[in-house]
């Protein structure tokens, strides 16, 4: 079955092939009752966003397009001063460790779990004020101290996060944590794929999407105070500092 439709993806035209999938999916989901239909629907819109996801990060030759639509590297760089030492935990492919390096005049320690992550920034982000670290942020990682800490799109994926706050404190003295997670309340469908007992979340691997509520009490409990915060693309955007001395 699955040989007749890649014969078939390849054998049809684009058009064709989305005007048939529309009257077998919609077609299907007339004869259901509507939570089964919006299981079906909703299903097949996860299935399409993680493969437009994929599909988006091979339009941006390997950094996903919305480092550009977003702008939230902006909101980093704008938060860092030249001469400043920076650790950008979870650093991933190194985009945005490379343009704090290139825009801030500060000193960039990108850190991050995944060898592949770190040998791609490497190959394709150096600068002469960036350097790229295998490690695990909840481990002692051999950096001494920070002026800033950034966690751009980390902390959902872990737990234990207030306490990890606490200890990245406690180790490298940061005057200022700047932070970037998902909202769980982006849009009113999120609840209701989950109501349906749908895969909900923005990523599979996240611990926690966040209210406003649950990103303030995480904040408390981290001994850390927000100076600034904003909501943009269904994320909280957050200047933090610690509440006590480190």
């Amino acid at each position: 079955m699955n040989r007749l439709f890649r014969w078939l993806g390849r054998l049809l035209p684009g058009t064709m092939v989305e005007m048939i999938a529309k009257r077998l999916v919609l077609g299907k989901a007339a004869r259901l009752d509507p939570a089964q239909a919006l299981r079906l629907l909703y299903g097949l819109i996860a299935t399409f966003e993680h493969h437009a996801g994929l599909q988006a990060v091979a339009y941006g030759q390997g950094v996903h397009p919305k480092h550009r639509h977003t702008k939230y590297h902006d909101f980093f760089i704008a938060r860092v001063r030249t001469g400043e030492t920076v650790v950008d935990i979870g650093c991933g492919n190194g985009a945005l460790s490379y343009d704090i390096a290139a825009r801030s005049g500060a000193s960039v320690i990108g850190v991050d779990i995944e060898s592949a992550n770190i040998a791609a920034a490497r190959a394709r982000f150096p600068h002469s004020n960036a350097e790229y670290r295998l490690g695990d942020a909840r481990q002692a990682v051999d950096i001494g101290s920070a002026d800033v800490i950034i966690l751009s799109n980390v902390l959902e994926h872990l737990s234990g996060r207030d306490a990890l706050l606490r200890d990245l404190t406690r180790r490298l003295s940061p005057a200022r944590f700047l932070i970037r997670v998902p909202l769980f309340e982006r849009d009113w469908t999120v609840p209701l794929r989950k109501e349906l007992g749908l895969e909900w979340r923005c990523d599979p691997t996240h611990e926690i999407e966040y209210t406003l509520e649950t990103f303030a009490e995480e904040m408390w409990q981290a001994e850390l105070t927000v100076v600034h915060q904003e909501v943009r693309w269904g994320e909280i955007w957050a200047e933090a500092v610690p509440s006590r001395p480190a």
